[in-house]
């Protein structure tokens, strides 16, 4: 998210939270992809969704809406040019009956940083409409072997639309999950992630989840703590995620903000087990500046406007897709593998805010001057400008740029690029 980037020193990740040791984290991110990728009423989706995850950069991706493997492995290019640790599950169509409707070509996935965590199996749960994908991942650890921990990562998509007859679907949905739950051990670290196409908290399908009768071996909870009737309630703008159109023609919804469709919850024991907990404060709807004068609007128009998210991100996240997406954090009090303990500093640096107009400033270290030379690259990899570093103040002019993020490399150093992120 943009106003957590911190571009000048790259320091070892510390972080806090509601336990006093040290902790890593694991940053999570669904998102309903809207048809990806047939559905091409908007042109150059991928550079939206390039924008988004090279943004967020997320350690787990779960995605619901893909149409298909060539679209599965675009993604995972994509997200192979931000981090080459990306893997993906094996991407499988739709199995479950087509009696209702051909729902094939929607499908769940995950994409996950490998150096981070590893995939152990998967399986598919089968209902009257969608499948349920289940992806059981082990924390890459230190000290996997003698104390592995693991996460079972349930991604889904209910039964859209309102009325009674789609309620009934959503919950024999549900039903079919929870049975399937029933096999596993109570103390299970899950995440349910899915677009759960819920109007209100008293959904029957939605208290299943919650395990409203005590019948179920996993009981999740909302780490939002947002529980409530969402539908056209502006109350609840906060935690909405579709539509984040007005306009019509570009594929999927419209209507504006006035729905909490997409969710990631976890097991009940994921609030307070050290060993795998969901960071308290992190639940956030990617795109959502919680402004209320949001509600039944366009998520990029200026009645969406906010300090967390600026308008060429929710630009990008309106042209992409109907839906915004939800990330939360897990922390971990075991070390992982994928965590660097140390960085190195570099000798370029950028003055002011990394958020910039029409002039980026760098400062340069006085043994760079006159033997190097900086690349500034756009974040699909093409060089976009060169400059030479003859002074330890450098102005480059970056009126002419796109919106977007850029990284910058020079000549002498092998260390990690800096980055900035133009938005005029």
């Amino acid at each position: 998210m943009i106003k957590r980037l911190h571009l000048l020193v790259i320091t070892c990740a510390l972080f806090t939270g509601q336990f006093s040791f040290a902790q890593d984290h694991v940053k999570l991110m669904f998102y309903n992809l809207l048809n990806f990728p047939l559905e091409n009423a908007v042109p150059n989706r991928l550079q939206d969704l390039e924008l988004i995850l090279n943004d967020y950069r997320p350690d787990l991706f779960m995605v619901c809406e893909l149409n298909n493997s060539e679209g599965a492995n675009t993604l995972l290019s994509s997200l192979q040019f931000i981090n080459a640790d990306y893997q993906s599950a094996v991407f499988e169509l739709n199995t479950s009956d087509d009696n209702i409707s051909d729902q094939n070509d929607l499908q769940q996935l995950i994409y996950y940083d490998s150096s981070k965590l590893i995939l152990e199996s998967q399986t598919i749960v089968t209902t009257i409409f969608r499948d349920f994908n289940h992806y059981q991942l082990k924390l890459n650890t230190t000290d996997q072997i003698n104390n592995p921990v693991y996460v079972d990562v349930i991604v889904c998509h209910l039964k859209a639309s309102s009325g009674t007859d789609n309620q009934a679907y959503r919950l024999q949905m549900a039903e079919d999950l929870t049975n399937y739950l029933n096999g596993f051990p109570p103390n299970s670290h899950v995440v349910l992630a899915g677009d759960f196409n819920v109007y209100t908290n008293s959904e029957p399908a939605f208290q299943e989840f919650l395990d409203a009768d005590n019948n179920n071996n996993i009981k999740f909870i909302d780490p939002a703590n947002r529980i409530g009737s969402w539908h056209n309630n502006p109350n609840y703008v906060d935690v909405m995620t579709q539509s984040t159109r007005t306009q019509t023609g570009l594929g999927g919804t419209t209507g504006g903000f006035d729905d909490r469709f997409d969710f990631i919850m976890t097991s009940e024991n994921m609030n307070a087990d050290p060993e795998l907990y969901f960071v308290q404060d992190s639940y956030q709807v990617y795109g959502n500046n919680a402004n209320p004068n949001c509600y039944n609007q366009a998520i990029n128009s200026s009645d969406c406007d906010g300090s967390d998210y600026p308008f060429f991100l929710r630009d990008a996240l309106h042209n992409f897709s109907d839906h915004l997406p939800v990330t939360l954090e897990l922390a971990t009090n075991q070390t992982l593998l994928g965590i660097p303990e140390t960085f190195s500093e570099t000798s370029m640096t950028i003055v002011g805010s990394n958020m910039i107009d029409q002039q980026l400033v760098l400062k340069a270290d006085a043994s760079l001057l006159h033997n190097s030379r900086l690349f500034i690259y756009n974040s699909l990899g093409q060089q976009v400008k060169t400059v030479d570093v003859n002074y330890t103040l450098i102005p480059v002019n970056t009126s002419s740029f796109a919106n977007g993020i850029y990284y910058i490399t020079d000549s002498k150093l092998q260390v990690k690029p800096l980055k900035f992120i133009i938005a005029h």
